[in-house]
């Protein structure tokens, strides 16, 4: 199973923890962008967005972390896009407060997991294999 996970850079040792998690199980990272330094020019913006926006199209599932920034928000609408299999991990409840929401976190393909992040991978493993 491929997968890309998205989050903020304040958020990358979550990123590394949930994607060791998934790669224990065999599955593939599609593109570890927590390996990057932040990008000091606009040639390194587009070289990140090209290699991003493609791990995301390779991808079978995409995990969103909350908070998360404008580049992690413009990959969710990729993978809404792409009919990927979506997961919105929420650990302050974000998801769930009108005031702090996006539209775009309810739609019914966008899965929102709550909890640990064992719960969140948990969630992944066994939803993100299913039909």
């Amino acid at each position: 199973m491929n997968f890309y996970v998205a989050s903020s850079f304040q958020n990358k040792e979550v990123v590394r923890e949930v994607s060791f998690q998934l790669k224990k199980l065999g599955w593939h990272h599609t593109y570890d962008w927590t390996q990057n330094e932040q990008a000091n020019s606009l040639e390194d913006l587009q070289k990140i967005g090209m290699l991003e926006k493609q791990a995301i199209a390779d991808s079978n599932v995409v995990v969103v972390l909350l908070p998360g920034g404008k580049g992690s928000h413009i990959e969710l609408g990729l993978a809404i896009a792409g009919q990927k299999k979506i997961f919105l991990f929420s650990p302050n409840l974000e998801a769930m407060n009108m005031e702090t929401t996006s539209t775009f976190y309810q739609l019914p393909e966008v899965q929102i997991c709550l909890g640990s992040i064992e719960e969140l991978i948990s969630t992944v493993i066994i939803k993100g294999t299913t039909k």
